[in-house]
């Protein structure tokens, strides 16, 4: 006899991937609005915060960039990108991530410090000059890394799993974001230029 909760679960396991089919966008938004604070909040504990401590405006921004901003651009993006090259083999997938490191990739960057500036409610000036200082150096690592988990999206999974595939990918990118977005650039006093 299985348990009713067990069934309940199965029920709404059921009810969750065929909702999520119908409806792909809507669950790249939910797992955005689920991923990004969770990373803001790994990287609060990763700064030695406590649970008291966490600041939760701040993981409150990163659900609701994530949801309701990247998850559309990125759904947007992934359909494109389908549209344009709809095989699913290794060269595709490599043209599609170098694609993307040259046009979304830097629109992204910029787009993350920009809407999480604003969202902090920064004044438009101190919303570029912080784009300005943390967007490049954010775009450096993103092209180290991301060409590879975007060769292997592209070219191996299917396309209604590959909002998800990258939103598991993004949860560590997503907390190197959230440091990104909290580190303040400090100057050398000795050297006279910036850390990095």
């Amino acid at each position: 006899m299985v348990p009713p909760a067990v069934k309940l679960l199965q029920s709404s396991l059921a009810q969750w991937r065929r909702g999520s089919k119908l409806h792909p966008m809507a669950k790249g938004a939910l797992t955005y609005a689920v991923m990004w604070p969770t990373g803001s909040l790994i990287q609060q504990a990763m700064e030695g915060r406590k649970l008291r401590e966490y600041d939760w405006a701040r993981a409150l921004r990163f659900s609701l960039f994530g949801a309701l901003y990247v998850a559309p651009t990125l759904y947007g993006w992934v359909r494109l990108t389908s549209a344009m090259w709809p095989q699913t083999n290794l060269r595709s997938g490599i043209i599609k991530a170098i694609t993307e490191q040259l046009s979304y990739g830097p629109f992204a960057c910029v787009s993350f410090f920009m809407g999480m500036s604003l969202l902090e409610l920064k004044t438009f000036s101190q919303a570029v000059e912080e784009t300005k200082e943390k967007a490049v150096p954010t775009y450096k690592v993103g092209v180290c890394i991301w060409p590879i988990l975007q060769t292997i999206n592209f070219s191996l999974v299917p396309e209604h799993n590959r909002v998800v595939f990258v939103s598991i990918c993004s949860l560590m990118w997503t907390i190197f974001l959230a440091y990104m977005k909290t580190r303040h650039e400090e100057q050398s006093d000795s050297a006279g230029l910036p850390c990095t």
